[in-house]
C-alpha cells in the first residue's frame, strides 16, 4: 500500500500546471507591460511639440509692405479653410482666459491633464460618449483632429494630456488650447474670432464678449452669435454664472455682462473702427495683382529651398502663419488700381464689353511692372478693369507678347555702344536694305528712306526708326543681339534654337518676336538704363519669417546683381532716351514733374503696343492689346496708349514725392558735335549738344563738310554720290531709287543730295 500510495503521490507531483496559470501570467505580464508602457508615455518626450505646432500650424499668412513712413503694416491675410493668428497668452484677457476655463474646465489649475472627477462621471452618465474633457484633453483633438468617440481615442486622449501635462507649463498649454480652438465662421484661435465677430482686436474684449467667444465651444454654428444669437445668449448666460461661481467675476461685473447689448458686425449699430475698416480692405476675398506674384513666387522659392511639392508650398504659403514681408509700394500700387480698375487714358471702345458677354467682345486689355533700380518689384497689375478672381492669368508676368521698337535700345542700341560701333552722334544710315529683291523694314511714317538720308543715333531712336536699328543689327549681328539679351538681361522667353528661332534681324531690329517678353522682363532690363548699368534679378519680398519670427526665406538682392552695361553706355543711353519723351514717339508722355526716359513700341500687325521707361525713382515696363491679338486699329495712326498709360499711373504713383534727377557718373561728358558729321566739332563747325562716354569719343571733325549732313542738314558744297552717302556697315546697297522719299521734313531724291522742304509726315502706316 505504501508502495502503491508512493506512486500515486510522485505521479500527481509530475502532473503539468493547468492551462490557466498560462494565462494568468500572460495578464499579469500584459498589464505589467501596460503599466510600464503608460508610464513611459506620460514621462517620455512630448505627445505634441507644442512650440513647433506654434511656428507651423496652419495659420494666417500675413502680406506686409511699407508705408509712406516705412513701417511695415499689413496689406494682405491670407488663409486656407482655416482663419488662424496666434496670439500670446499675456495679449489674451484674463477675463477670456476665466470664461473658457469656468465654462469647460473649472479644476484646470489642479488637475494634471485629466480630471478623474468629471470622467468617472461621465463614464456613469453618459457611458463615456460625452462630456469629461479638460482643456488639455481638447487640445489634443485640436492638434490631432481625432474627434471619433471610441475606448481606444479617449484613451490615447487621457495618455497624452497627462504627457502634455509633464512636459508644458499650464501656460503654454492653455495659450495653445485658446489659439487652437475651433470658434466657427471659420476661425480658429481668439484673435480671429474677436476681428469677426466684433470687429475688434482680442486684447479689447469686456466680460460679455469673452463669455460670448466661450460660449461657441461646445457647438461652433449653434452657438454661433451671427447666425444664432439668442442660442449664443442662452450658453453665455451660463458661462457668467459659472464664472462668477468661480469668483472670475465679481458680482458687480456679473450683473452688467448679464444685462449688456452685444454688438456683433452684422448688427445695425455696428460701426467699424478705423482699424477694422483697414483690416477688411486688407482682407478681402480677391488678392491684389501684386498680391497673386507674391504668393507664386514665394511658393516657387520654398519649393526650390524645402524641396515642397506645388501644392504643399502653396498651402504653406496660405495656411502656413507666414509673415511675408513684401517689396510693394503702396502709393504706386494703389495708383496702378485705380488708372486700370477705372481704364483711365484708355480709348473708348463702343459695344465691347469686359467680359465680352451678349455677343459683344471683349475690351482692351494691359498689364505693367513697376520697379525701383535694385530689382524691388513696387506695382504689378496684369489686367484692366476690376480684378474679380485669384491667381487668375498675369499678363504682367505671364503674357508674352513682341515688344516691337521698345527692344531696340536692348537689342541694337545699348550693345552697338557697347561694342563701339556709335555714339549719341553718329551719322547712321536711314535707309531700308535689301532683302530678297524688296526693301525692309518700312519706318513708321510708311517710307524706306533714302540712300544719303543719315540721322544721328540720338535721332533715330527718338523717332524709332526701323531702318537705322535694322543696320546697327546687321552689322552687330542677330546672333549677337540674341546672345546680348540673354546674357545681359536674363530674357528666358527668346527662342534661340530649333526651327522658330529670334536669332534674326526681324525679331533683333524691330521686335517681331517668335514668342516675345513679359513686361518684367522689360522693366528689369530697363532698369539698367536708370541705375548705372546694373542688372537686378526682380523680386517682390525681402524675407518670410514664421509667426515667431525665425528666418524661413530671405531675398538679398545684392548678390543678384551683374554690371549688365558700362557706366558710360547706361547713362548715355539714359540721355538719348529723354529725347523720346521731349521730341519724340512718346512726347508728352513723361511723368509730371520728373526726368523721364522712355521708348515705345508697336509691331507690325499693330497689335501690341508698348512704353517702357523710367523716372529718377523708379521704372515701368506697360503693355497694351487685346488678347486674342486683334489688330489695334485706333491706334494705328501713331497714337499709343500703352505711353499715356504709362504717364497716367507712373504720375500719379509720383505724387508727392521730392524732387530728384538722375544721378549719372563720372564716364558721362558732353560735348558739342558737329551737325554735319556727327564727329566733335572741330573750328567752324556748326553744332549742337551731345553726350558721349569718355571712352567711346568721336574723331574730331576737320572742318571739311560734303554733301547732306546729319538730321537732313544739306551743305551744298560738293554733290555727294550715292555711295558718298552710305555708312561702312551698309555701303553694299547702292541701287538708285526710283521715287522720292518723303522724310522729316525734307523731300530725297534718288542720287542727289539736294532736299526739298515738305510737311512732317504723319506717324501712320508702320511700326515703329
Amino acid at each position: 500500500m505504501a508502495s502503491s500510495n508512493t506512486k500515486k503521490t510522485q505521479g500527481k507531483s509530475t502532473q503539468k500546471p493547468k492551462v490557466s496559470t498560462y494565462i494568468w501570467f500572460g495578464i499579469l505580464l500584459i498589464v505589467l507591460f501596460f503599466v510600464v508602457y503608460c508610464i513611459a508615455f506620460v514621462h517620455g518626450k512630448p505627445a505634441a511639440d507644442l512650440d513647433d505646432y506654434r511656428n507651423n500650424q496652419a495659420q494666417t499668412t500675413i502680406i506686409y509692405a511699407k508705408n509712406e513712413q516705412g513701417k511695415d503694416v499689413p496689406v494682405e491675410y491670407l488663409h486656407g479653410e482655416q482663419n488662424r493668428i496666434w496670439v500670446s497668452l499675456d495679449k489674451i484677457p484674463k477675463s477670456l482666459q476665466d470664461s473658457f476655463r469656468c465654462l469647460e474646465d473649472k479644476r484646470f489649475y489642479d488637475h494634471h491633464g485629466v480630471d478623474w472627477i468629471r470622467t468617472i462621471a461621465a463614464v456613469v452618465k453618459y457611458h463615456g460618449h460625452q462630456g469629461g474633457s479638460t482643456l488639455t484633453q481638447q487640445l489634443i483633438k485640436n492638434l490631432t483632429g481625432r474627434n471619433q468617440i471610441t475606448i481606444h481615442r479617449k484613451f490615447r486622449e487621457i495618455l497624452c494630456a497627462l504627457n502634455l501635462e509633464n512636459n508644458y507649463s499650464k501656460d503654454v498649454i492653455l495659450e495653445a488650447y485658446l489659439n487652437t480652438i475651433p470658434l466657427g465662421s471659420g476661425c480658429y484661435g481668439v484673435r480671429t474670432a474677436a476681428d469677426t465677430y466684433f470687429g475688434k482686436d482680442v486684447s479689447q474684449l469686456d466680460v460679455a464678449e469673452s463669455a460670448c467667444l466661450a460660449s461657441i465651444t461646445q457647438a461652433p454654428t449653434y452657438y454661433n452669435p451671427l447666425l444664432h444669437p439668442l442660442n449664443n445668449e442662452e450658453r453665455r448666460k451660463v458661462c457668467l454664472q459659472d464664472m462668477l461661481e468661480d469668483k472670475a467675476i465679481t458680482e458687480s461685473q456679473y450683473y452688467q455682462a448679464l444685462g449688456e447689448k452685444l454688438i456683433y458686425t452684422n448688427s445695425p449699430e455696428y460701426v467699424p473702427s478705423a482699424a477694422a475698416l483697414k483690416r477688411n480692405k486688407v482682407n478681402r476675398k480677391v488678392n491684389s495683382w501684386f498680391v497673386d506674384y507674391v504668393i507664386d513666387n514665394v511658393a516657387s522659392d520654398l519649393m526650390d529651398k524645402y524641396n515642397y511639392t506645388r501644392s504643399a508650398a502653396v498651402a504653406k504659403v496660405y495656411s502656413g502663419g507666414l509673415r511675408i514681408y513684401t517689396t510693394e509700394n503702396i502709393a504706386m500700387q494703389n495708383a496702378a488700381e485705380y488708372i486700370y480698375e477705372n481704364r483711365i487714358s484708355f480709348p473708348s471702345e463702343p459695344g465691347r464689353t469686359e467680359d465680352g458677354a451678349f455677343g459683344s467682345r471683349k475690351k482692351v486689355q494691359s498689364a505693367c511692372t513697376i520697379m525701383d533700380y535694385e530689382g524691388h518689384v513696387v506695382a504689378m497689375v496684369g489686367g484692366a478693369g476690376p480684378k474679380t478672381l485669384n491667381r487668375s492669368f498675369n499678363r504682367a508676368t505671364d503674357a508674352v507678347r513682341s515688344p516691337g521698337s521698345s527692344i531696340k535700345p536692348l537689342s541694337v542700341y545699348a550693345p552697338a555702344m557697347e561694342k563701339k560701333l556709335i555714339t549719341y552722334s553718329t551719322a547712321l544710315t536711314n535707309y531700308a536694305l535689301q532683302t530678297g529683291g524688296r526693301q525692309w523694314p518700312r519706318n513708321f511714317d510708311g517710307g524706306y528712306g533714302a540712300p544719303n538720308a543719315r540721322v544721328t543715333t540720338q535721332y533715330a531712336v527718338a523717332q524709332s526708326l526701323n531702318t537705322t536699328s535694322a543696320r546697327v543689327a546687321q552689322k552687330l549681328t542677330p546672333k549677337y543681339s540674341l546672345n546680348f539679351l540673354e546674357d545681359k538681361f536674363h530674357f528666358d522667353t527668346l527662342v534661340d534654337e530649333g526651327h522658330m528661332t529670334d536669332a534674326n534681324l526681324s525679331s533683333m531690329a524691330v521686335g517681331g518676336m517668335t514668342h516675345g517678353v513679359t513686361t518684367l522682363e522689360m522693366c528689369a532690363a530697363y532698369a539698367a538704363f536708370g541705375n548705372g548699368g546694373k542688372y537686378y534679378r526682380p523680386h517682390c519680398y525681402t524675407k518670410v519669417t514664421n509667426s515667431k519670427g525665425d528666418k524661413v526665406l530671405l531675398n538679398d538682392n545684392s548678390e543678384h546683381s551683374e554690371q549688365a552695361l558700362s557706366r558710360g553706355t547706361a547713362d548715355v543711353m539714359n540721355k538719348i532716351l529723354q529725347t523720346v519723351v521731349t521730341e519724340g514717339t512718346g512726347a508728352g508722355c513723361g511723368v509730371s514733374g520728373f526726368q523721364t526716359f522712355m521708348k515705345t513700341g508697336t509691331t507690325s500687325d499693330t497689335k501690341d503696343k508698348w512704353a517702357c521707361g523710367g523716372s529718377p525713382y523708379y521704372v515701368g515696363a506697360f503693355w497694351f492689346g487685346y488678347d486674342s491679338q486683334e489688330e489695334i486699329t485706333y491706334a494705328s495712326t501713331g497714337y499709343n496708349p500703352a505711353a499715356h498709360i504709362f504717364s497716367a499711373v507712373m504720375s500719379r504713383g509720383h505724387r508727392g514725392l521730392p524732387s530728384k534727377q538722375f544721378d549719372y557718373g563720372n564716364e558721362l561728358h558732353q560735348a558739342r558735335y558737329c551737325t554735319y558729321t556727327g564727329e566733335l566739332a572741330g573750328s567752324g563747325c556748326p553744332s549742337a549738344t551731345g553726350w558721349f562716354a569718355r571712352g567711346n569719343m568721336p574723331e574730331r571733325c576737320d572742318g571739311v563738310h560734303r554733301g547732306p549732313g546729319i538730321n537732313n542738314v544739306e551743305v551744298g558744297a560738293t554733290e555727294a554720290t550715292e555711295e558718298e552717302g552710305l555708312s561702312e556697315d551698309a555701303s553694299d546697297i547702292s541701287e538708285d531709287m526710283s521715287e522720292s522719299v518723303t522724310y522729316g521734313s525734307y523731300t530725297y531724291r534718288s542720287g542727289s543730295g539736294e532736299g526739298e522742304g515738305s510737311t512732317a509726315p504723319s506717324a501712320a502706316g508702320s511700326p515703329e
